[in-house]
């Protein structure tokens, strides 16, 4: 349908809490899901959030069989999940490099846990339950950070892990 803007870190939009999604099934969501992945798919992306587009609603889509960003990433199932909720599940913390589409040309080592459940509804309003890990996992904890208005440089420990993917990935240039 059509690809739309993605909005960058430093515009306000992307800092705002969105809302539920109340209704499911409707002509504009099936649009706006179809933007979003003609949107996430022109920018090489794994995963986007709503917010990212300027759309304040709790609406995540990711999924990828190989990505050119992360070569060595393991596929993950294409999914629309709108309204999630993240439970940690019992495991380790794991440090992971991260990019974004909001915050272009810039890596960061990000924690998050290994293991953990997402439940949500799919676009006709049937719920969604999974236990995931890997890079899975942090792929849907990254996009459910914008739906609370945080961005994955929010999350760095260490500065000193973080940078221009073209200096710190130089095989990914």
């Amino acid at each position: 349908m059509a690809v739309r803007e993605i909005l960058r870190m430093g515009d306000p939009r992307l800092w705002q809490k969105a809302e539920p999604v109340r209704e499911f099934g409707t002509p504009a969501l099936a649009t706006l899901i179809e933007d979003m992945f003609d949107t996430m798919r022109a920018a090489g992306g794994v995963g986007l959030a709503a917010p990212q587009i300027g759309v304040g609603l709790q609406l995540v889509i990711f999924g990828f069989e190989r990505s050119a960003r992360y070569p060595d990433a393991e596929a993950v199932p294409q999914t629309i999940l709108l309204n999630p909720e993240i439970t940690a599940l019992p495991g380790d913390e794991v440090a992971g490099w991260e990019g974004c589409l909001s915050v272009p040309g810039l890596r960061g080592e990000v924690w998050r846990p290994e293991r953990i459940r997402y439940t949500g509804f799919d676009p006709l309003g049937e719920r969604i339950k999974r236990e995931v890990s890997g890079f899975h996992a942090r792929v849907v904890q990254h996009e459910c950070d914008h739906l609370d208005g945080i961005l994955y440089p929010m999350r760095i420990r260490d500065f000193t892990r973080f940078g221009f993917t073209d200096v710190l990935f130089p095989e990914l240039a």
